[in-house]
């Protein structure tokens, strides 16, 4: 606002006023007075006290008031008449300051609040501050993406209402920094689910509304570019700011925006959930791949009377099938998923790693009763030959599962994989069976595999996808849920 009254008076030739007057002294802005104040004195070393602020707070320490150059004692009809003004400029979105100034200044140094006190009001200044055209296109998004969109803001409820109306947020019930001040927090956290317009909040206040939200179990994104935003912004769960935002604003906020454009907030949200739905993907195969061999290692080593993996068998496992996911951060997720919030699941976590896990061990003793039984690897003459076997289908069957759980749907029919991530699965199966049927085998101190193992491979991993997808649709039928 200082800005914008500094460019107006320098376009109407003002700026000689710089050069007149000599500030003395200032009483600083504070958010519960809500106006600040300067002391000048001009060339003939009269000194004047000069107030802007909130028009609520000016009239509460006006006791006259400047008519067509006459100064009158202030009324209760002529504070209604000013109040007026400053309603019906703020139901049109205009926001309004008053400014008050007196002549009578005592002679002392240092000047305070105190001093602020029956001064003439002296008339109003307006500021036209709309908001940007990306806002209703931004908001309109966010809502159809189930994100709710609430105003917390210093400036008083009609200009709130002017502006949140324009934008599509609903304006039928609001609440003021004062009502917000009476409730307790039990109170609060109950109108916060039907609120959608806080108007003129300290920034004490607007952090209250924002712990509310959180206490009702919402993660909160807040977004503001000024000093009074800084404590809303720390408490947020995501602050956001912009580039042209007060210091302390972009000190404190988690996300600077460089774009003017507000559709980066819908963007960035899509591409946030589209990030979580794939780490969530590649969590849950890697929790339930490990429960799952922890299971198979401890009925091997029971029941086989040789390992059935080296140390270097499975370290050179582990970096295959993590490798085999490295396309997983590019892959795509289906729209149905990313049209509302989700939070990390941890005990649905545990169920998905509990079902997917022991159906990896029971594929794993399949694949151990092929090679004891079918190919008579079960003394330890023939160990190399079991350990290469059963690290070939770990590497495979985690590899080529990806395709199952990454989706709800049926893999490669219903719904594929991203070409990164295609690609990546597909080179792993590649280089495991090179490193199995190839002298490459030698090089991880295992013996090359007969050809045969590569047909009970194939219906080992066609029984392992069939099982997978009947339990993924049992899991998604008890839990509504998927990834």
């Amino acid at each position: 606002m200082d800005v914008a009254i500094i460019n107006r008076a320098e376009k109407e030739g003002l700026s000689y006023l710089k050069e007149a007057y000599v500030r003395e002294d200032e009483i600083p802005f504070d958010f519960s007075r809500r106006r600040m104040s300067v002391v000048l004195r001009d060339g003939a070393g009269k000194r004047q006290l000069i107030t802007k602020g909130a028009v609520e707070e000016i009239l509460s320490i006006c006791g006259h008031i400047e008519i067509d150059g006459q100064v009158k004692p202030i009324t209760g009809a002529l504070i209604e008449n000013a109040q007026k003004i400053a309603t019906e400029n703020n139901l049109e979105g205009i926001r309004v300051i008053a400014v008050a100034q007196k002549n009578n200044v005592h002679g002392v140094e240092t000047f305070g609040v105190d001093d602020e006190s029956d001064m003439v009001l002296i008339g109003f200044v307006g500021f036209l501050d709309p908001p940007k055209p990306s806002a209703q296109s931004a908001i309109t998004a966010l809502n159809r993406n189930g994100v709710r969109t609430v105003a917390l803001t210093g400036d008083t409820e009609g200009v709130a209402v002017n502006i949140c109306g324009r934008l599509g947020i609903p304006t039928g019930y609001t609440l003021t920094g004062a009502q917000v001040e009476a409730m307790d927090d039990e109170a609060l956290m109950a109108a916060c689910e039907k609120c959608h317009i806080f108007s003129k909040l300290s920034p004490y206040q607007k952090q209250r509304v924002v712990k509310a939200f959180q206490s009702n179990g919402h993660t909160v994104g807040y977004m503001g570019d000024g000093i009074n935003d800084s404590l809303p912004l720390k408490q947020a769960d995501v602050g956001i700011s912009v580039d042209t935002a007060v210091d302390i604003a972009k000190e404190v906020a988690d996300i600077i925006l460089l774009e003017k454009d507000l559709n980066v907030l819908d963007a960035g949200v899509i591409e946030g959930r589209r990030t979580f739905a794939n780490m969530s993907k590649y969590l849950k195969m890697s929790v339930s791949g490990n429960f799952g061999n922890m299971f198979s290692v401890l009925i091997a080593s029971i029941f086989l009377p040789f390992l059935p993996l080296l140390p270097l068998h499975i370290l050179v496992q582990n970096i295959l099938n993590d490798f085999a996911q490295l396309g997983m951060p590019f892959d795509h997720v289906e729209d149905e998923y990313i049209r509302l919030p989700k939070k990390w699941d941890i005990p649905g976590i545990k169920k998905f790693m509990v079902y997917f896990g022991l159906l990896s061990t029971v594929l794993d003793v399949l694949c151990f009763l092929v090679m004891w039984h079918i190919f008579k690897f079960n003394s330890a003459q023939t160990a190399g030959y079991f350990q290469c076997g059963w690290f070939m289908f770990g590497v495979i069957s985690q590899t080529v599962v990806i395709h199952t759980i990454r989706t709800p749907k049926l893999p490669f029919l219903q719904d594929r994989a991203s070409p990164q991530l295609t690609l990546s699965t597909a080179l792993v199966v590649l280089a495991t069976l090179l490193i199995g049927f190839t002298a490459i085998a030698g090089l991880f101190d295992l013996p090359v595999m007969a050809p045969a193992f590569g047909l009970w491979l194939v219906i080992l991993m066609a029984v392992y996808s069939l099982l997978a997808q009947m339990l993924k649709a049992v899991y998604i039928r008890l839990n509504k849920e998927w990834v």
